[in-house]
């Protein structure tokens, strides 16, 4: 390689997309734990805490099986929720969360969290159901 020129982009395709997909899990870890911290604006923690949920959620506004709409919510809602819920949040205090976010990551994932998503997301559903069925609240 001449000097000057530019450098050739090492991995493939699938190479870059596993290190943006862990870069947004971090993320949002990051954003879970500014949820939980005092320090962060009111504003900012029901941003995170909404992203962090929607992302973590098992559950899409938008089902995956249905064909290229399906990963449209996790193309675009969530990287802009993941940016807007950053922005609000004091950038050294971002840092501390990422680099905390980044520890935690090299640990083992927890079931007994996700199982706990899931019973949110079941109770969430069945409030709706039982609110909206014809003769179900009033």
């Amino acid at each position: 390689m001449r000097q000057g020129e530019p450098k050739a982009r090492t991995g493939g395709l699938a190479t870059r997309l596993r290190e943006r997909a862990k870069a947004a899990r971090t993320e949002i870890l990051a954003l879970w734990l500014a949820g939980r911290d005092p320090r962060t604006p009111w504003y900012a923690k029901a941003a995170a805490a909404a992203v962090a949920a929607y992302a973590l959620s098992p559950i899409d506004l938008i089902p995956d099986f249905i064909p290229v709409l399906g990963y449209l919510d996790d193309l675009i809602i969530v990287p802009l929720g993941i940016m807007l819920a950053v922005r609000l949040i004091p950038a050294e205090l971002m840092a501390e969360f990422r680099a905390e976010a980044a520890r935690r990551a090299e640990k083992p994932t927890s079931r007994v969290g996700t199982f706990a998503v899931v019973v949110i997301w079941i109770v969430v559903a069945a409030f709706f159901v039982w609110l909206f069925w014809p003769g179900g609240a009033g």
